[in-house]
């Protein structure tokens, strides 16, 4: 691997702000400590700071040269609402709250190229850092953006990363066109007669109506949907009933529908509401059904994934960038910058979990489990990379 020999040098400064950012999680929105954080750093590093663009959300501009170009790099901010069962030093110290998807990393490796870039300045141009907050559901992103982020910091590309378990570190991996999937819910209330349950011919049962709907909305993938075109329909939850001898009078269903394309979210969609109040009709019941679209699919845009991958390539090598990797049904609000901008979305490998020390939960080192952490040996690997792309994107 080809690392910068001054990043390697301040490692250990920067291991110890990841380190402190996981200790002290904060939910999104209210990253108000770790946006402070933040701040402080880069105004020490002689770097400018505008904030409040999406709330908590930190924006450092680093300028140099005589060149108009600009690029953007995103870090994410929040943690999650979980409960940490990790015990070693830097657990996290609230509890129900948890950096439980690296997001503590992405900002310490963003740190960490911004400590290099406004010490060497090695590039023509502008480097804006965008530490956003609320990527956790909160719609971050959108917000930034609604609140000026690119008339503010105009840049013609982003680029974003996210660590990812079981890639192998010191390895990367991308892909141009889909790599993540659409993120939407659904609700939906059935609405029966309740009735004895000896005596179910007196009411409308809805727990069977909603047995049926859940049985028909699968068809719409296997069915109606083009096979090539993925998408996941799951129904998590059914609620229905307090004892065993009486028909309740509601029956509740609610789920995910996880898709890469707009068609295929459209098509799910309105056959699912259709499908529930028809099927509803047929048993003499009534059904209340809504659907909410969250995040939209995350599309890399081909010249820009490929510039990614020639950036990965000077750091780690040609054998360990895979511009093929796997998409995921997983969804992320950097989605939301890559509509309005070219750029791309890349995963970096954070091991097997065999990085972690004495204190770890007995789960497995996966995002969203409580024994996840950070390895900080992608510390000096990622803010290479996030060096590297910059001195390509904006040559002296």
């Amino acid at each position: 691997m080809k690392l910068v020999d001054e990043i390697i040098a301040f490692q250990s400064e920067i291991q110890q702000l990841r380190r402190d950012i996981h200790a002290h999680p904060e939910l999104c929105y209210e990253e108000q400590r770790t946006s402070d954080l933040v701040a402080a750093k880069l105004s020490e590093w002689g770097i400018p700071v505008i904030r409040g663009l999406g709330i908590t959300g930190v924006v450092g501009v680093i300028r140099q040269g005589d060149s108009a170009r600009a690029i953007g790099l995103r870090a994410d901010m929040d943690a999650l609402p979980m409960q940490e069962v990790n015990s070693f030093a830097h657990a996290s110290r609230h509890a129900g709250k948890m950096h439980a998807c690296g997001h503590d990393g992405h900002t310490a490796m963003l740190l960490a190229a911004a400590k290099h870039l406004a010490t060497r300045r090695q590039f023509n141009g502008t480097v804006y850092l965008v530490f956003q907050p609320a990527e956790e559901g909160g719609g971050g992103a959108k917000r930034m953006i609604e609140d000026g982020l690119f008339e503010q910091c105009p840049m013609d590309a982003i680029y974003g990363m996210h660590n990812w378990p079981g890639l192998p570190v010191g390895s990367f991996g991308v892909r141009p066109g889909p790599m993540m999937a659409s993120s939407n819910e659904f609700h939906c209330v059935i609405k029966g007669k309740g009735s004895h349950a000896a005596q179910p011919h007196r009411g409308i049962d809805p727990v069977m109506v909603a047995v049926q709907i859940a049985q028909t909305w699968q068809t719409i993938i296997t069915r109606e949907k083009n096979p090539l075109d993925t998408a996941v329909l799951s129904i998590t939850q059914i609620h229905a009933g307090t004892t065993t001898n009486v028909v309740p009078d509601e029956a509740h269903m609610v789920g995910t529908v996880r898709t890469f394309t707009t068609g295929a979210l459209d098509l799910i969609e309105r056959r699912m509401g259709e499908m529930a109040a028809h099927t509803a009709a047929a048993f003499g019941a009534h059904v209340d059904f809504s659907f909410r679209r969250n995040y939209p699919p995350l599309i890399n845009h081909e010249q820009e994934t490929a510039f990614a991958a020639e950036a990965m390539r000077a750091v780690v090598g040609h054998d360990n960038v895979d511009t093929s990797t796997e998409a995921t049904m997983g969804a992320e609000d950097f989605a939301y910058f890559l509509q309005a901008k070219p750029g791309a979305y890349v995963f970096i490998g954070n091991g097997d979990g065999a990085h972690r020390a004495e204190g770890h939960g007995l789960g497995p080192c996966q995002l969203h489990n409580a024994s996840y952490d950070f390895n900080d040996q992608l510390l000096p690997i990622g803010a290479s990379f996030w060096v590297r792309l910059v001195e390509m994107a904006l040559p002296a």
